[in-house]
């Protein structure tokens, strides 16, 4: 697996980057060569922010944590991820690497309730032309996470949703 670094506002030293390395090279046994991981750290306050996130055909599992140092929060972030594909394992098993869940004599971890079928509620929309503004603003009145809309000026399908913090995300689709 080809790990990727970016660090925000902060730095790590050799050996920590090594240590980071070889935690997410943990998660090889479920991957395939052509995978990538990023490593983003950044500070907030006095804790450093890690986010990884690990992409293979499309698919993402990606985990944040908020740590003291790096290197304690690169722990319970694979250990999340791994968490995510045991949860998943069934769905997963297809495009994961061959005999990722199969234990070895070395291993042990503990058994994790598989996710059964989704529980999906359909709510049908007509989609209004508006700008990112006035999606915000129903946003906030309806007082969901996300908003669906038609793009005024573009007629594209558009999503906002609301970030951590007062920050806001705007998704443009694309045909």
């Amino acid at each position: 697996m080809k790990t990727n670094f970016l660090l925000r506002q902060t730095s790590i030293d050799d050996h920590t980057r090594a240590i980071i390395e070889k935690k997410v090279a943990k998660l090889d046994k479920f991957f395939r060569e052509e995978t990538t991981a990023s490593v983003t750290i950044s500070k907030q306050r006095d804790k450093e922010k890690l986010e990884l996130t690990i992409s293979q055909h499309g698919r993402i599992f990606r985990s944040e944590v908020l740590a003291d140092d790096a290197s304690h929060a690169i722990d319970t972030a694979v250990a999340t991820i791994e968490r995510q594909i045991r949860k998943n394992k069934t769905r997963l098993e297809k495009s994961l690497r061959e005999g990722a869940f199969i234990k070895n004599a070395d291993e042990s971890f503990e058994d994790i309730a598989e996710e059964g079928e989704f529980d999906i509620r359909r709510k049908d929309l007509s989609l209004e032309p508006m700008n990112a503004e006035e999606a915000i603003l129903q946003m906030n009145l309806s007082q969901h996470s996300f908003f669906v809309f038609k793009d005024a000026d573009s007629g594209a399908v558009c999503v906002v949703y609301k970030r951590h913090g007062d920050s806001y995300g705007l998704i443009v689709t694309s045909d």
